[in-house]
C-alpha cells in the first residue's frame, strides 16, 4: 500500500520583507546604490536644518522670556518689596508726626499700598507654572489687608493721644518684618530663579543641531570622494551646491548663537547681576530706615538678647550691610562696593557714588539724633529724625533717589544687550529651513546627474 506525500503550503512573505529584498537587490547595482545615497544624503540635510530651526527657535523663546517675561517680573516683584518696606517705613514716620500726619506722608503710604496691590495683581496673573511664587502672592493677598487694618488702628489710637498706637504699630511692623517682607522676599528669589532658567536655556549650546550639521558634512563630503573615485571628475555641482548650503547654515548657527550668547550674557553680568545688587541695597537701606523710625516710635521697648535696642541694633547691620562698617568709601563686600564694582561705565558709577555720599551724611545725622534722645531731648532727636531740613529722612530719599538713577541705567544697559543678543538670532529658524530645503534639493540633483549616465 503506497503513501503519498503532501507539502506544506508555502509561507507568504511580507510586503515588508519583500520590499527589504528588493532593495538590497537594488543596492547590488550602481544604479540602485547611487538612490540610496542620494536620499540618505537628503534626510540628513532636511534633518540638519529641521533640528537647527527647533533648537534655535527654542533658544530664541527663552530669550524673548528673559526679556520680555521673567526679568521684568524680577523687577516688579524688587519693587514690591520696596513698596511694602516704604509703606511700613512711612506709616512709622507717620506715627511719629503725632496727632494728624501731614499730607505728603499719608500720600505717599497710600501710593505705596496701591503700587503694592497692583503689583500682586500682575504677579498673579503671571505666575502660572511656578508654584513657589503663587504660595508667596497668596500669603501676600491674605496679610496685606491685615497689615493696613492694624495701621488704620494705630493711627486712631494715635490721634486720640491713646499710647495703646505704639502697640498696634510695632505690631503691624512686625506682621511686615516676619510674614510680609519675607514673603516678597521669596516671591524675588523665585523670580529671579526663573530668570536664571531662562537664561541657561536661552545661552545653551545647539548640540544636536551642531552635531547634525557635522554629520551631513561629512555624508555629502565622502559621496563626493566616492564620486571622484569612481569618476575622476572633482565637482558635481547638486552635491557641491548642497555642501555649500550646509556650511553656510552651519557657520550661520554657529556665528548667530555665539553672538546672540555673546549679548545675553553682557545682559546678566553688565546688567542683570547690577540690577540685583541695586535691589538688595534699596532693600538694606529701607530696612535700616523702618528701624530708625521704630527705635523713637519702641522707646526701648523692644530689647534684643543682649539688651540692646532691637530697632537700634537692626539699623546698625542695616547700615553695615549697605555700605560697611567703616565711614569712609563702601565696603568692598557691602551692597553699594558691589554696585561700584559691576558697574562699567561712569554713568552707572556716579548715581552709586552719590547714594554712598548721602549714607555717611546720614550715619553722622543718625549719630546726632541718638545722641540727642539717649541724652532726652526727644524732640530734637524726633526733628533730627523725621524733620523736613537736615533730617535722617532727608538723607534716605536721597540715598534712595540716587538708587532708583543707577538701576533705570542698569535697566538701559540690561536691555540693550539683551535685545542685540536675540536679534542675531532673527532669521535663522526660517533661513534653517530654506537652506536645508536648497540642500537637499542639490543632493537630489547631484545624484540624479550620475544616475542620467546609466541611462
Amino acid at each position: 500500500m503506497s503513501t503519498s506525500s503532501v507539502s506544506p503550503p508555502a509561507v507568504r512573505r511580507t510586503a515588508w520583507a519583500e520590499g527589504l529584498d528588493e532593495l538590497r537587490a537594488a543596492a547590488t547595482t550602481e544604479p540602485g546604490r547611487l538612490r540610496v545615497i542620494g536620499a540618505v544624503l537628503a534626510l540628513l540635510v532636511v534633518l540638519f536644518g529641521a533640528v537647527t530651526a527647533w533648537q534655535v527657535s527654542d533658544r530664541a523663546a527663552a530669550a524673548d522670556d528673559v526679556v520680555e517675561h521673567s526679568q521684568p517680573l524680577t523687577a516688579d516683584a524688587a519693587n514690591l518689596y520696596r513698596s511694602l518696606a516704604d509703606a511700613d517705613t512711612t506709616a512709622a514716620a507717620g506715627f511719629l508726626a503725632g496727632g494728624e500726619e501731614s499730607r505728603a506722608t499719608r500720600e505717599r503710604y497710600t501710593a505705596d499700598i496701591a503700587t503694592a496691590s497692583a503689583l500682586l495683581v500682575k504677579a498673579s496673573a503671571n505666575s502660572a507654572g511656578s508654584d513657589g511664587a503663587g504660595a508667596q502672592i497668596t500669603k501676600l493677598n491674605g496679610g496685606l489687608p491685615r497689615y493696613t487694618g492694624l495701621v488704620e488702628t494705630a493711627r486712631a489710637n494715635n490721634r486720640q493721644g491713646l499710647p495703646l498706637g505704639g502697640a498696634y504699630l510695632r505690631y503691624a511692623h512686625e506682621r511686615m518684618r516676619t510674614e510680609l517682607l519675607p514673603a516678597a522676599r521669596a516671591l524675588y528669589d523665585a523670580e529671579t530663579e526663573r530668570l536664571a532658567a531662562d537664561y541657561a536655556t536661552a545661552e545653551a549650546w545647539p548640540w544636536w543641531a551642531l552635531a547634525a550639521g557635522v554629520v551631513a558634512l561629512g555624508a555629502l563630503g565622502w559621496a563626493q570622494r566616492r564620486n571622484y573615485r569612481r569618476t575622476h571628475r572633482v565637482f558635481n555641482r547638486g552635491l557641491l551646491a548642497a555642501t555649500a548650503a550646509c556650511l553656510v547654515l552651519l557657520g550661520w548657527l554657529v556665528a548667530g548663537h555665539t553672538v546672540a550668547r555673546g549679548g545675553l550674557t553682557g545682559s546678566y553680568e553688565h546688567g542683570a547681576r547690577s540690577l540685583r545688587v541695586l535691589n538688595e541695597a534699596r532693600i538694606a537701606a529701607l530696612r535700616a530706615r523702618g528701624d530708625e523710625n521704630l527705635t523713637l516710635v519702641a522707646r526701648g521697648a523692644v530689647l534684643t538678647g543682649g539688651q540692646q535696642d532691637f530697632y537700634e541694633a537692626g539699623f546698625r547691620s542695616g547700615m553695615t550691610e549697605l555700605a560697611g562698617a567703616g565711614d569712609q568709601g563702601a565696603a568692598a563686600r557691602s551692597r553699594l562696593g558691589a554696585a561700584l564694582a559691576l558697574a562699567d561705565d561712569e554713568a552707572g558709577r556716579a548715581p552709586v557714588r552719590a547714594a554712598l555720599t548721602q549714607v555717611r551724611e546720614w550715619q553722622a545725622r543718625h549719630a546726632e539724633a541718638r545722641a540727642a534722645d539717649d541724652g532726652g531731648d526727644f524732640d530734637r532727636a524726633l526733628a533730627k529724625v523725621i524733620g523736613a531740613k537736615g533730617s535722617t529722612g532727608e538723607s534716605f530719599d536721597r540715598v534712595a533717589a540716587g538708587l532708583q538713577r543707577a538701576l533705570v541705567h542698569e535697566q538701559g544697559e540690561f536691555r540693550s544687550a539683551a535685545d542685540g543678543g536675540r536679534a542675531a538670532l532673527d532669521g535663522l529658524p526660517v533661513g534653517a529651513g530654506v537652506l536645508a530645503g536648497l540642500g537637499a534639493l542639490g543632493a537630489v540633483l547631484g545624484i540624479g546627474r550620475r544616475l542620467a549616465e546609466y541611462r
